[in-house]
């Protein structure tokens, strides 16, 4: 029982990891893009480095979000159909 609940535990981190990872990463390589952007131009505006982030972060969420709502519907019905394990 308790190595369904770990292995459950697991599996649950691992989806929202897999989930949150295309917007974490798009926010991760803009704002290096943004940042080495201001470094050579030496502008060192506030919104800049904001504005693209959020634009891209928003627009990898619109593309990816079939696929995410995919993932998140397999992994419900998983744990729905897990039920009866878990009651015993």
């Amino acid at each position: 029982m308790e190595e369904k609940l770990i292995g459950l535990g697991v599996s649950t981190f691992k989806i929202a990891l897999s989930l949150a990872l295309p917007g974490l990463l798009t926010g991760m390589f803009l704002g290096l893009a943004v940042s080495i952007f201001q470094a050579t131009t030496q502008i060192n505006e506030m919104t800049l480095s904001f504005i693209p982030k959020i634009v891209g972060v928003v627009i990898v969420i619109i593309l990816t979000m079939p696929w995410m709502l995919n993932e998140m519907t397999d992994f419900a019905m998983g744990i729905f159909n897990m039920i009866p394990n878990f009651v015993e």
